[in-house]
């Protein structure tokens, strides 16, 4: 393993180090506003699904992010209904209000994130998101030619 690039050696733990850094500032800055993440989260898994989201793929995707398993989705999607930013049973969709909230996040975060990144050269961050893409592509394909 001497001949591995170094930079092969820190991927995995720079990811991850970047990964918390960054998750602890989105929680930060969605306190602000009294939000969760993982509210955020569900509204915009439903909101890149719209219109009308499979109640168990939505339920799948949120068990299977960091901090949420079956119990807390579903008491996380029973507590959207009732705030009324859902709505349906098998089939969800953001109601007007869920729209409106999800619509104000989305602005907020991504001013946030568009402070961050004006810092970096964009053809980087570029090349970043089509490295993580294509990182994420092959090793869902590897998965399930395994499987």
């Amino acid at each position: 393993m001497n001949d591995v690039p170094a930079a092969y050696v820190e991927f995995g733990r720079t990811l991850a180090v970047t990964e918390q850094t960054m998750t602890a500032v989105l929680r930060d800055h969605l306190a602000q506003r009294d939000v969760e993440p993982a509210t955020w989260y569900a509204l915009k898994l439903v909101a890149l699904g719209s219109p009308h989201v499979a109640r168990n793929s939505l339920t799948r995707d949120l068990e299977s992010s960091r901090g949420l398993d079956t119990d807390s989705t579903h008491a996380l999607l029973a507590r959207l209904l009732a705030d009324g930013l859902i709505v349906g049973n098998d089939v969800v969709d953001l109601t007007e209000e869920g729209t409106t909230l999800f619509n104000s996040l989305q602005d907020y975060v991504l001013r946030a994130t568009a402070d961050l990144l004006d810092q970096f050269d964009l053809s980087e961050i570029e090349t970043t998101v089509r490295t993580l893409t294509a990182i994420t592509r092959r090793t869902r394909e590897q998965a399930e030619s395994a499987a």
